[in-house]
């Protein structure tokens, strides 16, 4: 008995280690809506025997009662989750499944097709080597179809399969088939899909999915499954570039151990290789590839390592260790594709967190280029950017981060954008290269500092920001403000809203986009001014959180000085002092604060006016107390 269950072990472990070495192909499934997606899947599933009995029970009984073949199998609810996506027949979120054959594994996720969850689909892409874009063979390419394959297009998705599903319903028409085949080559050619493989199919049937059928023979191609387990995967190319290894963490147990852990996106390692930390431009050897089964010789694209060095530099999460003799480009400004992501509008000169690998930094989006029409390929003018648009759009970053063009390395060529105050996801983007002047433009080191000059004046820099509703009276206290700053032998400047859009802001007008560049603006000039030593009083309604967050980084640490000065709306609009409030209500002005356009109030400012219980002067003798109060 022994000698048997020693056996059975036996295979169980030859078993597990030739599963363990399969290679592993990541695809997805898009299309329009209903053109079959989950229904292969759950087909692929089931014809590779993935499906449990007691998974098969439930499913022929959901089939029964909220299935759409009438009674029959329907493959769709394997992969449909949601009680919504069951409830209406359609797919919502991604959905991921594993399943595997005897020569590869594989997981396939089922992205959505309504327009609405484009996000979904770019999240499924992001990850896939492979694409299989369904079309239903009675209605052909649709406005979705292209939209999804040029999103394949765009996230970089090498291979592609065109699915020309339910042929059944079509009597298996080779006309038909090939009319969809040649509008599809023709639209693909211009989005930069060189080649793909098309298959006439039907998912429910499982005509030409695991097997060549009988009802296609002037089909001459191999079935489906004999394409996923065959297609090349992109392992081979990536290891064969420079070494990429963005670091995830510093491993540091003890005193005599430091070790640089992530896992290598691009190329080789081996110890005694020369290497380069692409930020600094340090450079060192590699003393060992250090892993969790012992030190290795050679190390390739797609391991996860840490990296012992022989010398001590400086090397952080976030930084990038290369080739020595071939390292990435570093810079601050890229020329960038953004899909936006988010129910809020991308505006220009709005702070957001970059997220390129494991480095995070603070970013703005300097110009939107163009807009993508992803129907026509149409290049539009756009100002802000909506939920599910594409745009070619200028970055600028607060510091130099390490790169490659996403088209060649998209762990070093991808990134997302994160709101600063909900920490939520609100685009993805691709870098397509740096800008010439983000190479040409350097820091001009100056021998007066802004130190020198605070001290010429025998006073410490500072920012007043007042912020506030039109009426509220931040004009009239910043007025008082700075007469007694002056009286008391202070340098200021006055940076008033109405006084800086007849001049340096006259071009912008007041949406939301040109509310942020408003902002971005003066904040920069403000920033000028206390390098040169002075205290400068800003009076504008800024009325987004964002902007006045981004205003208060640019100033060092305790020299600018949030004031809220704090009206109740009805007050405001009563003293209406500019009748603005009355054209706003008659809809003659447009994107009005506290009418048709938010106003944000500051969380935590340094200084709380209220109003109503203040005069112009009190207030004013508060915050210049609060000012002089600072060590």
């Amino acid at each position: 008995m022994a000698h048997v269950s020693d056996l059975i072990a036996s295979d169980i472990d030859a078993y597990l280690l030739q599963h363990q070495q399969k290679s592993l192909l990541r695809f997805i499934t898009c299309g329009s809506v209903d053109d079959g997606k989950s229904t292969l899947i759950g087909r692929l599933l089931y014809d590779s025997k993935m499906i449990f009995e007691d998974q098969m029970a439930a499913l022929e009984a959901d089939s029964k009662k909220v299935g759409t073949q009438g009674g029959d199998i329907d493959f769709a609810l394997l992969v449909d989750g949601l009680s919504a996506e069951r409830e209406q027949g359609i797919t919502i979120d991604v959905a991921y499944r594993f399943f595997s054959t005897d020569t590869r594994k594989f997981i396939v996720a089922d992205t959505p097709g309504h327009e609405q969850y484009t996000r979904n689909m770019v999240t499924g892409a992001s990850t896939a080597d492979l694409a299989i874009i369904l079309i239903d063979a009675r209605k052909g390419v649709l406005t979705q179809t292209r939209r999804h394959s040029y999103l394949v297009s765009l996230m970089g998705i090498r291979h592609v399969v065109l699915a020309v599903n339910k042929m059944d319903l079509v009597d298996w028409s080779r006309e038909i088939f090939d009319t969809i085949v040649s509008e599809y080559q023709d639209f693909a050619a211009q989005i930069g899909i060189k080649q793909f493989h098309a298959i006439p199919i039907s998912g429910l049937k499982g005509d030409n999915i695991t097997a060549k059928s009988a009802a296609s023979p002037w089909y001459e191609g191999p079935a489906l499954m004999r394409l996923l387990e065959t297609v090349e995967l992109d392992e081979t190319t990536r290891a064969s570039g420079p070494l990429r290894l963005p670091v995830q963490w510093v491993n540091r147990p003890n005193l005599d151990f430091r070790g640089f852990a992530g896992q290598i996106a691009a190329g080789s390692v081996r110890p005694g290789d020369k290497v380069r930390i692409a930020a600094s431009g340090r450079t060192s050897t590699v003393a060992r590839i250090v892993t969790k089964d012992g030190d290795l010789e050679r190390a390739v694209a797609g391991q996860s390592v840490t990296l012992t060095l022989a010398d001590e530099i400086d090397c952080s999460r976030g930084d990038v260790i290369a080739a020595a003799d071939d390292p990435p480009q570093v810079a601050d400004q890229f020329e960038t594709t953004i899909i936006w992501m988010s129910d809020e509008p991308l505006l220009p000169g709005r702070p957001y967190w970059l997220k390129l690998g494991a480095k995070t930094v603070s970013a703005q989006i300097t110009d939107i280029k163009y807009k993508i029409n992803v129907n026509t390929l149409e290049h539009l003018a756009a100002k802000v950017l909506e939920l599910n648009e594409i745009a070619v759009c200028n970055v600028s970053l607060d510091q130099p981060i390490a790169f490659e063009p996403y088209k060649s390395n998209q762990d070093l060529g991808g990134f997302i954008l994160i709101d600063r105050m909900s920490n939520a996801t609100v685009a993805a983007g691709l870098v397509h290269f740096s800008l010439r002047r983000a190479q040409n433009v350097h820091w001009q080191a100056l021998d007066v500092t802004r130190a020198t000059r605070a001290e010429q004046k025998t006073q410490k820099p500072a920012v007043l920001w007042f912020t506030g509703l039109s009426g509220a009276g931040k004009s009239t206290i910043a007025n008082l403000v700075d007469k007694k700053l002056t009286s008391l032998g202070k340098h200021t400047a006055l940076l008033d809203g109405d006084n800086i859009r007849h001049g340096l802001n006259r071009d912008l007008g007041f949406t939301d986009a040109d509310r942020v560049e408003n902002i971005r603006r003066v904040a920069e000039v403000s920033k000028l001014m206390i390098d040169a030593g002075l205290i400068v009083l800003v009076s504008f309604i800024s009325p987004f959180r964002a902007e006045r967050e981004m205003a208060r980084r640019l100033m060092p640490d305790g020299e600018f000085l949030e004031i809220f000065i704090d009206t109740p709306l009805d007050e405001a609009e009563r003293r209406d002092v500019k009748g603005l409030y009355k054209k706003a209500r008659a809809g003659l002005l447009k994107n009005f604060t506290g009418v048709d356009s938010p106003y944000e109030a500051p969380e935590s400012p340094e200084v709380h006016i209220n109003t109503m219980a203040f005069d112009p002067a009190a207030a004013a003798d508060a915050i210049v107390a609060k000012l002089l109060s600072r060590s």
